[in-house]
């Protein structure tokens, strides 16, 4: 190949590889300052949102709060603080950050966003409740206001999201939830879960772990400095005083109990042969499997029978409304039943 050939051809190469640095909009350069300014005003808007759960819960925000909030070092922390005042969102009082009633209304639109999503990801998709928050914290920056209350509206604005944490309105108004540690609630006190803490990861798996969720009823059997033991749907549980910590109960009063003792039946205990009659879908069946069941005719009062067994006992065959349906023992498990007696099967 002539030599002005090649030369010709690399500077065709180096003027497209400019062009394709530079271009605006599409070029790297430009998708680089927007993924910059993206990334800076998350970093703020979470910032406001460590700030807005610090106030409300009472405690001081510092420079190494935020740092370890957002898992940046104090220098970042430093630099997104500075913009934040600069931008008259927060206000510097001594070592101690406040918010401004813009930073308050914008914070509460992030919390907002945030629990929206973790409402629509467990009511309308198959993420595991183990990705909600980490699926919703990827949402939360990138709606307006207009858009959340079209997603609340076809929500049908709801007050709490899955974990029980109060929904902000449009406004900022926020619900107060008159309830107290699962670890603070008295031996043989009946409760009823009113949130479930979603952070820290560790927590957040030990308690999904067990299957707590809002709306369950429990009782504490024992309590220690080492342990909290309480029984919820027929089920014993046990935790760490740390982890029932992050879980908000409302004591009941006594014409509310209800007998959580007593041994629950679920779908996986019908032998087969054996017909029971659908009780309750428990609470941690949600979203799309929870309409699929419902949609089948898993209702209450609706009866079912266990036809089939595979060779290694799962899945099981049931016939529900003249249609066989197969289940897993760990999706049977969600669906309380009452047994149907031999004088019942034949009456």
């Amino acid at each position: 190949m002539p030599h002005s050939l090649i030369t010709l051809l690399i500077g065709l190469g180096a003027i497209g590889l400019v062009g394709w640095f530079f271009w605006p909009d599409t070029g790297l350069y430009s998708r680089l300052r927007r993924v910059r300014r993206l990334t800076s005003r998350v970093l703020q808007e979470d910032a406001l949102k460590h700030i807005q759960k610090q106030e409300l819960s009472g405690r001081h925000v510092t420079v190494l709060s935020v740092a370890g909030a957002l898992g940046i070092d104090t220098n970042a922390a430093i630099q997104v603080l500075t913009e934040l005042v600069e931008s008259g969102l927060i206000d510097h009082n001594g070592e101690d950050y406040i918010l401004t009633q813009k930073g308050g209304q914008l914070a509460m639109n992030v919390i907002r966003a945030h629990r929206l999503w973790e409402q629509y990801l467990a009511e309308h998709t198959g993420y595991d409740p183990s990705e909600w928050h980490s699926q919703a914290e990827r949402l939360e920056h990138d709606f307006s206001s207009a858009e959340l209350d079209e997603l609340a509206g076809v929500l049908g604005n709801p007050v709490y999201d899955p974990h029980g944490d109060p929904i902000p309105s449009s406004e900022g108004r926020v619900f107060d939830l008159d309830a107290i540690g699962l670890h603070e609630l008295e031996l043989n006190q009946f409760a009823r879960i009113v949130h479930v803490g979603d952070e820290p990861e560790i927590v957040a798996a030990q308690i999904e772990a067990e299957g707590l969720l809002p709306g369950m009823i429990l009782r504490v059997s024992e309590k220690t400095k080492d342990r909290v033991r309480f029984w919820s749907n027929g089920e014993e549980h046990l935790l760490a005083p740390i982890v029932a910590a992050s879980i908000s109960v409302q004591p009941l009063e006594d014409d509310h109990l209800v007998d959580v003792d007593q041994s629950a039946v679920y779908l996986d205990q019908l032998e087969e042969g054996q017909k029971g009659r659908v009780v309750q879908l428990m609470p941690r069946l949600r979203g799309a499997e929870r309409r699929r069941l419902m949609d089948l005719g898993m209702l209450p009062g609706t009866t079912i029978a266990a036809e089939l067994s595979s060779p290694l006992g799962s899945p099981v065959a049931y016939r529900i409304r003249d249609s066989l349906i197969a289940l897993r023992n760990d999706q049977a498990r969600n669906i309380k039943i009452e047994p149907i007696t031999d004088e019942e099967n034949h009456a």
